[in-house]
């Protein structure tokens, strides 16, 4: 039995989604906490034992000694977020939860990191250490200080789960994020917009060198994204686990805004067009 938390978000349903199509699992545990309207819709094609609201989790889990793994991608990932003491609470707290749970009991854990880790990125964007960097936001700062936190338990000889690993996920697209909205990434938008609208607003260079549309960012399919995570879980089963700790989970390769919009157009079958 698998649980997956912010299993009906964009990254937690589609790594649900290849569990139950790639490898055949179905007996998973999907928690969240949903709120947009129509968010519900990315479990309909879902095969799972239960859904639980967040808050019902850790009951669940006393009462529940056949769970194997804990995929946790739940999270407040809204980097406009601004009432730090829910980030703490959701980020932080609820993460140290059920990292001791799943150390206690032997349970490999697997969770959701961020890319905003980095902050702008001027100590690079090395996953092999994680000091020094200086996040921009309050989500962000959470999930940096979660890794800060997961690292010094293994440097301090705490206990740990068998296997863990954390994803600092880079700018992901795909189905199943149209509940993000404003979050929702330039991929989504840029559909959506140029469909509406017949063009795509895109930002003006900000920076000396920089051109209209060519900030960069690494983007990623969420379905290649849960393939990784669906490895490490894989792996977790065998006699040989990937190494236990925090990957980047991006293509290792930025495209521009512009790029990425142009593409999305001429998938459509038109002739891209944008502003700025």
């Amino acid at each position: 039995m698998i649980v997956i938390t912010g299993g009906a978000g964009m990254i937690g349903s589609i790594i649900a989604w290849h569990l139950n199509t790639k490898l055949g699992i179905d007996d998973l545990i999907i928690t969240d906490r949903i709120q947009h309207e129509d968010q519900w819709q990315n479990l309909v094609h879902r095969n799972y034992i239960e859904y639980l609201d967040k808050d019902q989790l850790f009951d669940f889990l006393e009462d529940n000694t056949e769970v194997t793994a804990v995929i946790h991608m739940g999270a407040i990932s809204a980097t406009t977020e601004r009432d730090f003491n829910k980030l703490v609470e959701t980020n932080i707290h609820y993460s140290q939860d059920l990292w001791a749970w799943c150390a206690e009991r032997e349970v490999p854990f697997f969770y959701a990191s961020s890319a905003a880790t980095y902050g702008a990125g001027e100590k690079g964007y090395n996953d092999a250490s994680i000091t020094g960097l200086r996040p921009l936001n309050g989500y962000g700062y959470s999930k940096h200080f979660f890794d800060q936190w997961v690292l010094k338990q293994v440097a301090d000889h705490q206990p740990t789960p068998p296997a863990w690993a954390g994803f600092k996920f880079f700018n992901v697209y795909g189905p199943n994020e149209y509940h993000k909205e404003r979050m929702a990434s330039v991929a989504f938008h840029t559909f959506n917009q140029f469909k509406e609208t017949g063009t795509m607003k895109l930002f003006k260079g900000t920076k000396a060198g920089v051109e209209d549309g060519m900030q960069l960012r690494d983007f990623i399919y969420v379905k290649d994204a849960a393939n990784v995570v669906a490895h490490f879980l894989s792996a977790s089963f065998t006699a040989n686990p990937a190494p236990n700790g925090i990957y980047n989970i991006g293509t290792g390769q930025a495209r521009s805004f512009k790029d990425l919009a142009t593409n999305v157009m001429t998938s459509m079958g038109q002739a891209p067009h944008i502003t700025y």
